[in-house]
């Protein structure tokens, strides 16, 4: 099947399951990047338990593969009596895997940050928290833009980890799956598919850009 006979019959759904993916993207990056910052301001606290069990909770699910997580949250928790629908435990997987990345990414820019700008903040009568939220963070998000976007655009294509689960709906991959499942048109449905995701990510890419070329200090 060409191409444009595959969009002519597959258009619609294609446009369905291209927002379907924007949608699962942001759905799980807010509250990811939500929980990444509060972890990452709460691993400054000069309380060592707490930064311990924070940094054990950055390294799991840093190092887990997102399909084995999604796996664990389906079909391991309801032996424990936890239920989750399929659509929460996707966007629950991205937003861990999102969440530890990010406090990582914000580690990294935190520590650009000179300890002299923060003895001096310190200096000025300034209490802990306000130098972190007014100083500190500030400095770090402004250098973690460009990981940040990298954050996203993997977000972006690990959205497929739906089409391992009876997902209600159906994003890019779980369109191709379908498409060559029902016909012979696998190969354009995933170049189909294939140049949404650069186009997406494209996107993402300039839209990251732009706001880092925003936030540049001039010097």
């Amino acid at each position: 099947m060409e191409v444009s006979r595959l969009l002519a019959e597959y258009g619609p759904a294609f446009g369905q399951a291209l927002l379907l993916t924007w949608k699962l993207t942001a759905v799980s990056f807010v509250p990811g990047f939500l929980l990444g910052l509060v972890v990452a301001v709460l691993r400054l606290l000069p309380l060592p338990p707490l930064r311990f069990v924070l940094t054990v909770y950055v390294e799991i699910f840093r190092n887990i593969p997102g399909v084995a997580l999604l796996i664990f949250i389906v079909f391991a928790l309801p032996d424990l009596n936890v239920l989750i629908d399929y659509e929460p435990s996707v966007v629950l997987t991205l937003t861990l895997v999102c969440s530890a990345f990010t406090a990582d990414y914000l580690r990294a820019g935190i520590n650009t940050v000179s300890g002299g700008q923060v003895e001096a903040a310190l200096s000025l009568g300034m209490r802990p928290m306000r130098v972190i939220t007014a100083v500190v963070l500030p400095q770090a998000l402004r250098a973690v833009v460009q990981p940040m976007t990298s954050l996203l655009i993997a977000l972006m294509l690990s959205t497929s980890l739906a089409s391992q689960v009876p997902f209600p709906g159906r994003e890019l991959t779980a369109l191709v799956s379908k498409i060559a499942t029902d016909s012979a048109a696998g190969i354009p449905a995933f170049a189909v598919a294939a140049a949404m995701y650069v186009a997406s990510g494209l996107l993402i890419a300039w839209a990251g850009a732009a706001l880092e070329k925003k936030l540049r200090i001039l010097k």
